[in-house]
């Protein structure tokens, strides 16, 4: 009787074996193969692992071991390369493997489900709707366009939807009616993939880029370093147009579920073939359909978040990671991974090219391509009319205010709205405002849960944290006078919507932050909205400043950009250069020229003055010669421990005893237990070690002590602790 080696979904850095199923067969136990799901017996609960391998001997006594509950797949679901890749994540971050696994599969699958039908949801007319003329529903043009789209085609999907710029509730309005139905489609395992929309003609950079990733065969990494607006999607459109030719599927990655439904239009008016969209937008069986696409081979392109780089794609032949440098690509709690660094190791394994791209690319990425290890190619030049916007500092250090707007900035703004042009406002602070003040006794409104001050919320009369997500109704009098003379201090996006409309009472002013665009396909809606629209003013977070292409869009200005100064975190100049230009680039974008405004209190600033006079790579480049010197990276390794319990003591008790209990070494220097710039977060005080070294090996060495020391810490099981490594923010 053979055994079955299992990865758990346990916080354990070990598998498990268990005895086969009592009620499986011979003829079945033969065709156990690593990667299928089984269910098991873990405790008192039954849990969903994955098989890692059927062997003839197990380190346990065969009558301690559990037999299986069931086999839960026919064949397996993650092939031999994702195992691998799961192998090397779960021992380069230093994470449970059978976690590591769960992330491979889509939620749907992690339960003890069976896999969907290979179907997908159509819509096409019924057969009153096919007796309706052209040009009907007029008085309601969402409906009329739909009914447009579905005269022309026999049936249309959600991604066709979407990539018109509609949604279910349009199509809803056509079922009430009658004059729509819903269709089950059975999906092929197959498409003859070709194009449906000409290639544009590229520049002399854009040529010399895709000519240079297309002559070599093989893994290469190629870093695409291209001004905003520059063409970097063609250059990505055409390299995948290239990939479908040769029978090859192709896996894009994305930072932001708000870019997924323009860059799923522009996909979608490019290429005739299936594309799957993966993102945590998607409901569970949503996303376990298009995972089901791209494992059979039926989609031929993938277009993600993060997590889409565990797609299964037997027939991957190219990956794109856009806006490489953004945060967002590092999961920040739990499996603590690079879905960018895991994509370069993926290509690397499966022997095929990947591409990063980004207008403001990572220092690590930088000087990777300076080291020769990537292949660095630029786009200096803006695609076809389009030239870069002038930028304009504002100094109002001693100004009047009008509620965070100087009075310069307002002019500028009266005069790009009366020429019919549109107006970016970026302030990257959402809410109403961030401090909740009493004006007589002092008192400021905090958190009692986090080291963190409530920010209004005007319209639902609330106070949030925006840490911990607890909230309270907003008081008309101060908690601890009664005063009624409270006010409200510093803007958010909330308040610069709320007096913007004041003082341009006749433009239209649409606010884009996570409270106005939580609800599903809010997003892109708005972006369509924006689009038709002449002149408006747009307010939002960084949401705005990630690869959105607004053409009408003169006049760009930043509220507030002195805070990323005094960043507590070495990469605080980085990223403020990066949010900055990032922004800045969302201007001028077609034949109109943009201008930028930049509010500032420290106009001499040193780092101000170089950023408006150079480019982001001259202060790049600066900022690299500033790592090397003080040895950080991408010159040295960095690794996090950070640890929480509802008593600090017991969090730095544990950290001080990892580090005192490991053997010290001068190449790995380790600094702690530090609190954590936020200490108390959720009720729960927050600490960690830093640990950085010259190379991998050597953190990965003191590194994999710790480990060893912790598992067997007394403190272990009452706290919570994990381990970041390449940390993006020191928290």
């Amino acid at each position: 009787m053979p055994f079955l080696r299992i990865a758990m979904p346990t916080p354990l850095y070990r598998s498990f074996d268990y005895l086969p199923p009592t009620n499986i067969i011979p003829a079945t136990l033969e065709a156990l193969q690593p990667g299928m799901r089984v269910l098991a017996p873990f405790g008192p609960r039954k849990l969903v692992g994955v098989l890692l391998a059927v062997t003839e001997h197990s380190d346990v006594p065969e009558k301690q071991l559990k037999a299986a509950e069931a086999l839960l797949d026919s064949k397996p679901l993650l092939d031999d390369a994702m195992l691998a890749l799961c192998q090397w994540a779960a021992n380069y971050y230093l994470h449970p493997l059978g976690d590591v696994l769960q992330h491979a599969l889509p939620s749907y699958l992690r339960k003890p489900s069976a896999i969907p039908e290979p179907t997908e949801t159509r819509w096409q007319l019924s057969s009153e709707g096919k007796g309706l003329p052209e040009g009907a529903l007029k008085r309601a043009p969402k409906q009329a366009a739909l009914l447009q789209l579905l005269q022309k085609e026999s049936s249309i999907n959600q991604q066709q939807l979407l990539a018109q710029g509609l949604n279910k509730s349009h199509l809803r309005n056509l079922i009430n009616k009658g004059l729509a139905e819903e269709i089950s489609v059975s999906l092929a395992h197959r498409h003859q993939s070709r194009n449906t929309e000409a290639l544009l003609p590229l520049n002399h950079e854009q040529q010399i880029a895709l000519d240079s990733i297309q002559a070599k065969t093989g893994y290469q990494c190629a870093l695409i370093d291209g001004i905003t607006g520059s063409g970097k999607t063609e250059v990505y459109l055409q390299l995948i147009s290239q990939c479908l030719k040769e029978g090859k599927q192709a896996l894009v990655l994305i930072p932001e579920i708000g870019l997924s439904p323009q860059t799923l239009s522009r996909f979608q008016r490019r290429f005739d073939t299936p594309i799957a969209l993966m993102h945590s937008a998607l409901n569970d069986r949503e996303r376990c359909v298009a995972w089901q696409q791209a494992a059979s081979g039926h989609a031929r392109v993938v277009i993600g978040t993060r997590s889409a780089i565990f797609s299964i794609m037997p027939e991957l032949g190219l990956i794109i990671i856009d806006e490489e440098h953004d945060a967002s690509y590092k999961q920040q709690d739990g499996f603590r991974y690079s879905a960018r660094d895991l994509g370069i190791k993926r290509a690397f394994d499966a022997n095929i090219p990947i591409v990063l791209g980004s207008a403001t690319p990572s220092l690590e990425s930088l000087h990777n391509a300076q080291q020769g290890r990537y292949q660095h190619l630029r786009l200096t030049e803006r695609a076809g009319k389009a030239t870069s916007p002038s930028i304009e500092l504002i100094d109002i250090k001693n100004q009047a205010l009008n509620n965070g707007f100087s009075q310069h900035l307002l002019d500028a703004i009266y005069r790009e709205i009366q020429q019919q042009n549109q107006v970016l406002i970026f302030i990257n602070r959402r809410g109403f405002a961030p401090v909740l003040m009493c004006n007589d006794c002092g008192f400021i409104a905090q958190c009692n849960h986090c080291d963190a001050r409530l920010t209004v919320h005007y319209q639902d009369k609330k106070l949030r944290c925006h840490h911990c997500d607890s909230k309270w109704s907003l008081p008309t009098s101060c908690p601890e006078c009664k005063s009624s003379n409270i006010d409200f201090q510093g803007t958010g996006t909330e308040r610069s919507e709320q007096i913007l409309r004041y003082l341009f009472p006749d433009t239209e002013v649409i606010r884009i932050d996570r409270d106005t665009t939580s609800r599903k396909h809010a997003m892109g809606n708005m972006i369509e909205h924006i689009h038709q629209q002449q002149a408006c003013i747009l307010v939002g977070t960084q949401m705005l400043a990630k690869g959105h292409h607004f053409p009408n869009v003169t006049l760009v200005a930043m509220l507030d950009i002195d805070s990323g100064l005094f960043s507590a975190d070495f990469r605080g100049p980085e990223r403020t250069a990066q949010l900055l230009t990032q922004v800045a680039g969302r201007a001028g974008r077609a034949e109109k020229p943009g201008k930028v405004m930049l509010q500032t209190r420290q106009a001499d600033h040193p780092f101000m003055q170089q950023l408006i006079n150079n480019s982001y790579t001259a202060f790049a480049q600066q900022l690299i010669t500033e790592r090397q010197t003080l040895g950080l990276p991408p010159f040295s390794y960095l690794a996090l421990i950070r640890a929480d319990h509802t008593d600090l003591a017991t969090t730095e008790q544990f950290l001080y005893d990892l580090r005192q209990q490991t053997e010290a070494t001068q190449q790995v220097q380790c600094l702690g237990p530090l609190p954590a710039i936020m200490t108390r977060k959720a009720g729960r005080f927050r600490a960690q070690l830093i640990l950085q070294a010259p190379t991998r090996a050597l953190l990965h060495q003191r590194l994999s002590q710790m480990l060893h020391i912790a598992a067997q810490h007394p403190l272990e099981r009452k706290l919570r602790w994990s381990i970041d490594v390449d940390p993006i923010e020191a928290v």
